[in-house]
């Protein structure tokens, strides 16, 4: 992503970003134990029922109050005529569920296709009186559109409760529709953090705090919060010296320290790598295609080798940023595919050579577009480039609705047998802006509906994008990056590495208030 000082220009370019290009992989968790299930769902899609039965065949309902008629079915079913949904015109709290038994003992996952238009005090599904403590997965915000989420369970006593819970305001609804329960655990290999901007932030006198306010390490402080794997980007001369072999060398040894892994994210330019710039390092350029592709070898093998030598292995790599359009322009532009093939096939040929257990990743941005990653990873299949993992980068608020990067998760990881996973997000908690310089994100209308900025909503959204990559199927989705949360508004620590004058325009959506607390949103890093 490519922070800018302009306003316009950050909207031409999501715009232009919007229209262009027309295994040890990271294993599964592991189930404590594969389970045959003895008993299944009963109408789970909620077939059996006409429209406004209050209590669907096979299932119970509850309210404290005596609101079971805010839960009923009616027309409109997802995958048959009927679903479940939740609403009254007054608030309301109520509890569809089923009682499983004759279970046998291990771990079962809980799938269900769910809209909700948001609002609710509590809107989640839950699976309780396993034996183990109660799972819950919230409902995401998602309005017309049907978003499968999941969640896992061990089974120890032999049942289950599936739960649909709703604590609401008035007016406020869900749908739920086509749930199985079934053998096998789901789970986030990849609950990462982007820390490139932090030295620079510390170095300048950016300081971080606890929720409660006590100062510590940012690094300790995201581990600690659920965080285990670190991102960092590398430049090749920037500017400022920050970004560079050295740099990410001395951060790699703090987030390994942790116990964390890492990911190295090469940008293959000495400044912003994204859709719209992928503009070559001041010292390649001139350099004949050729010379590019050994120049790649080249500086992806010595930072590896480097951060191997000291012990700091990356566990992961990113071979270019943002790709969509290629990288190391003109030569490697998406309109040379195979020139772009033979840069790309040079970064990873370096990768290996330093670790063959290091994991590639190719990764795009405008998650939510099909059309393009179809097309982009068509070509890089033609053109035999290797690679383990696909990243996405999906800012809602940029590249559309969480349904679409739902399908788009699923389609990929099943069309190129690889695991996915969202390498860029975040979300805004405050609109206005700690330092004179403007914020990429500032007015309520470019917000993502259903998720306000406040801390409330930048948990939730972190929140729906993890349930969202959890769900993947077959085990394929792997994980998420939070991007930046420790760029805070630090004098001198603006986006343009030639300019310390430049602004931080991110400071509003970090993983650090004005006050350098850490916020709420950090604790779904711990997500399952």
């Amino acid at each position: 992503m490519h922070p800018t000082t302009v306003r316009s220009r950050i909207r031409l370019r999501a715009a232009a970003v919007a229209t262009a290009l027309g295994a040890l992989l990271l294993a599964p968790l592991p189930a404590a134990q594969q389970a045959e299930a003895a008993a299944t769902l009963t109408n789970a899609g909620f077939e059996s029922d006409a429209t406004g039965t209050a209590t669907p065949a096979g299932w119970s309902t509850y309210s404290a109050a005596g609101q079971n008629a805010a839960s009923f079915t009616e027309a409109g079913g997802r995958g048959g005529g009927y679903r479940l949904s939740h609403w009254s015109a007054s608030a309301y709290k109520v509890e569809t569920y089923q009682y499983l038994s004759g279970l046998a003992n291990g771990t079962y996952t809980l799938s269900a296709w769910v809209r909700s238009g948001g609002g609710q005090n509590s809107a989640h599904l839950a699976l309780r009186n396993c034996g183990s403590a109660e799972q819950r997965t919230d409902l995401p915000v998602t309005s017309t559109s049907w978003i499968r989420i999941v969640t896992p369970v061990t089974v120890t006593g032999g049942a289950c409760t599936v739960s649909i819970n709703s604590d609401a305001k008035a007016g406020n609804w869900l749908n739920v529709d086509d749930l199985t329960f079934t053998a096998g655990s789901t789970g986030l290999a990849v609950r990462g953090v982007d820390v490139s901007s932090l030295r620079k932030s510390e170095d300048l006198g950016g300081t971080y705090r606890s929720s409660s306010g006590t100062t510590g390490d940012a690094v300790a402080l995201l581990k600690n919060a659920g965080a285990n794997y670190g991102r960092l980007k590398v430049w090749v001369n920037p500017a400022d010296g920050y970004n560079d072999k050295a740099r990410v060398l001395a951060t790699a040894q703090r987030i390994k320290a942790q116990g964390m892994k890492l990911l190295v994210d090469f940008h293959y330019s000495d400044i912003w790598a994204d859709p719209g710039a992928q503009t070559k390092p001041a010292a390649w350029q001139g350099h004949s295609y050729t010379q590019l592709k050994t120049d790649v070898y080249n500086h992806t093998y010595d930072v590896l080798n480097a951060l191997k030598a000291q012990g700091t292995t990356a566990d992961m790599v990113q071979i270019g940023n943002e790709i969509n359009t290629g990288m190391l322009w003109p030569e490697g532009s998406t309109s040379n595919w195979s020139q772009l093939a033979g840069l790309l096939g040079s970064g990873v040929s370096a990768a290996k050579a330093v670790s063959s257990s290091t994991q590639i990743a190719l990764h795009l941005a405008n998650g939510g577009d099909n059309a393009l990653y179809r097309t982009w990873f068509d070509n890089a299949t033609a053109q035999g480039v290797s690679y383990d993992v696909i990243a996405f980068s999906f800012y809602g608020y940029w590249h559309g609705a969480l349904s679409s990067l739902q399908a788009n998760l699923d389609d990929i990881s099943a069309r190129y047998g690889k695991k996915v996973m969202v390498a860029e997000t975040a979300y805004p908690f405050r609109l206005d802006s700690e330092d004179a310089h403007e914020n990429i994100i500032d007015l309520s209308s470019e917000l993502v509906s259903g998720y306000p900025a406040s801390a409330a909503g930048q948990s939730a959204w972190l929140r729906d994008v993890m349930n969202v990559v959890e769900a993947v199927p077959n085990g394929r989705g792997l994980g998420v990056f939070y991007w930046e949360p420790t760029w805070t508004a630090v004098t001198g620590n603006g986006w343009d590495p030639a300019d310390s004058s430049s602004g931080n325009g991110w400071e509003n959506q970090a993983l650090f208030d004005y006050d350098s607390k850490l916020l709420p949103a950090a604790t779904w890093l711990a997500h399952r």
